[in-house]
């Protein structure tokens, strides 16, 4: 029968005892991790969030309570009252902190049994993720998975001090709002008083968080819920949260200057490793042209090279006519794969650019004193000779090709780079390199809409010096935006605002809103910028992706409690769910399954 702790209350976690405590009865709590019977002497390894500490009972000191020990198993809930010993020299355990000491147990309770439990509660667990999640309360006890989330807490609290010291003020934003779709689809909730009208969850608190600038609060932030209807993958989630922020009279750098003094703290002082330089910079058209990405993982080398001079009047009709159709001919050498990859390796390297839209994907390998391909033959020595020139190539060496437009050039072999760094294990996993990327298009043209699209969103602000570019070559615009890069993943992004009325009017007519249109989705904006409006800006960190990076995870939902699923379910409580007839009544909705 389980027990109470009525007149008992705990005085330490389990991790808190140390030598220094030797002598003191103490009260722990937590739960059976291991339990080993030596016969006369049981020990048991009671776990709690702290850490492991050892409680030894003797058959000979008390035997009642020795016989209740005999009935422990793991994931028993138990109170122990004991006194703290030093442990014998031979019995030190240096791999847990109390590994010096241990408690002799006085009295024992027994305050929850437990069944086996599905999944084991170890560290670094391998099992099926969605086991792990359907006893996702079994899973957040093992050591790593708290950890996790206690780095979660460490650095929401860092930033929430952070930023209150450069006078930033948290407001909170609605969570039921209007429908302003922003990229993503949206979540919608019914309104029940008013019938066939509905709220949206925000995919951000953008309008919001400028209309508190329109208000006067200067430097707002919030660590706030976010929501959109997209498809999963392993940094994404359909509820994230941000680190969310905005700042008035201010420009890029003043924006920067803040958030990466931020990240700088955060790792300091949750992770203790500090960060001297400033980060570095590169234009977004650098790192496209450089790593095929605007996310690009600076941990290793790999980078792209561009051909298309030496190639674009090649006799190799795939080389020529992709830079004559406004694409281009990129590299990258693979150094030392010539030799390292079998051709069914490289064979496969052609199989995966295909994946990435591209066509196919030539090669060289480069030997002492020949070449290995089958795309020589159709250019000349020169052209050759300057190849490999530019690509700096060796004896042992692979260069890839791909021919496309840039587009697919870009994301073809950026996805190649990072594939050949797995392969040949380029990337370690305890090294940071952080990289503000920025200039990014103000606009992009969307071919199946025939028109132009925002890159980032509708308010971002274009450089000064390219607004003279906006009627004529809208293509050729800046946007006053950054996005901060780690390890090739995009932890934030962010812009310089539209704060003149004049140029948020232009920048509606090229997005290809009617007036009507624009005061439809934004009026209430529009509106306010009627009566004063600061210039403005901001950036939104993905805090999920922030610590997961931190915590040197592949997936956001290791840092997330209660995490979805690729199809945005969730194994432990089955949601979505249907819901009863009368409630889809009261909303004025019917269901029909299509």
């Amino acid at each position: 029968m389980e027990e109470s702790i009525y007149g008992l209350k705990r005085t330490h976690m389990c991790n808190d005892l140390r030598l220094a405590d030797v002598g003191k009865t103490v009260t722990v709590m937590g739960w059976v991790h291991k339990r080993r019977d030596l016969g006369g002497v049981i020990f048991v390894d009671l776990r709690d969030r702290s850490g492991i500490l050892q409680v030894v009972f003797h058959s000979d000191k008390d035997e009642n309570v020795f016989k209740k020990a005999e009935t422990l198993r793991s994931e028993y809930v138990i109170a122990v009252v004991g006194e703290v010993v030093k442990r014998d020299e031979e019995t030190i355990n240096p791999k847990i902190d109390t590994g010096e000491i241990e408690v002799t147990a006085k009295e024992l309770r027994i305050l929850s049994r437990s069944e086996t439990p599905p999944i084991n509660i170890e560290e670094n667990l391998e099992v099926n993720e969605l086991l792990r999640l359907k006893y996702r309360y079994l899973d957040l006890r093992r050591p790593d998975m708290q950890r996790n989330l206690m780095l979660r807490h460490k650095v929401a609290k860092i930033a929430r001090d952070y930023f209150d010291s450069k006078g930033f003020i948290e407001i909170e934003t609605p969570m039921l709002t209007k429908s302003t779709p922003e990229g993503a689809r949206d979540y919608l909730v019914p309104s029940r008083v008013h019938p066939g009208k509905f709220y949206a969850l925000p995919q951000s608190p953008q309008l919001f968080k400028q209309l508190l600038m329109v208000s006067g609060f200067d430097r707002y932030f919030q660590i706030v819920k976010c929501f959109r209807d997209e498809d999963l993958r392993a940094d994404r989630q359909p509820e994230f949260t941000q680190i969310d922020l905005e700042m008035s009279f201010v420009d890029v750098n003043d924006v920067i200057e803040v958030n990466e003094g931020f990240v700088k703290k955060a790792f300091k002082d949750a992770l203790g490793i500090e960060f001297t330089e400033p980060f570095p910079r590169m234009p977004y058209q650098e790192a496209m042209d450089r790593f095929g990405t605007d996310k690009p993982d600076l941990r290793f080398g790999l980078e792209l090279v561009n051909i298309s001079d030496i190639v674009k009047n090649s006799g190799f009709k795939v080389f020529s006519d992709a830079v004559k159709n406004g694409g281009s001919v990129r590299i990258i050498n693979a150094k030392g794969c010539g030799e390292k990859f079998s051709r069914r390796e490289i064979d496969s390297l052609v199989e995966f650019a295909k994946t990435h839209k591209a066509k196919g994907m030539a090669w060289i390998v480069v030997e002492e004193n020949e070449l290995k391909s089958a795309i020589t033959k159709f250019l000349t020595e020169e052209e050759i000779k300057a190849i490999l020139e530019r690509a700096k190539a060796e004896p042992g060496d692979l260069i890839c090709f791909v021919a496309d437009k840039d587009e697919i050039v870009y994301n073809a072999l950026g996805q190649l780079r990072l594939e050949l760094a797995r392969r040949l294990n380029l990337i370690d996993n305890d090294v940071f390199k952080f990289v503000w990327i920025t200039e990014f298009p103000l606009l992009e043209y969307d071919e199946e809409e025939k028109r132009w699209v925002a890159k980032h969103h509708p308010f971002t602000s274009p450089m000064d010096e390219d607004i003279q570019y906006l009627d004529t070559e809208p293509s050729r615009v800046r946007a006053k935006a950054y996005d901060l890069v780690l390890n090739g993943v995009e932890l934030g992004g962010g812009s310089i605002r539209i704060h003149r009325q004049d140029l948020q009017t232009k920048m509606f007519n090229l997005l290809g809103f009617t007036q009507e249109e624009a005061w439809e989705r934004f009026g209430f904006l529009l509106e306010a910028f009627k009566y004063g409006v600061p210039p403005h800006g901001g950036l939104a960190f993905g805090f999920d992706r922030l610590i997961m990076l931190m915590a040197r995870r592949s997936s956001i939902r290791d840092v997330i409690a209660f995490p979805k699923i690729q199809n945005a379910s969730c194994p432990l409580t089955n949601a979505p769910s249907e819901v009863e007839q009368k409630q889809l009544r009261e909303l004025h909705i019917r269901c029909t399954n299509v």
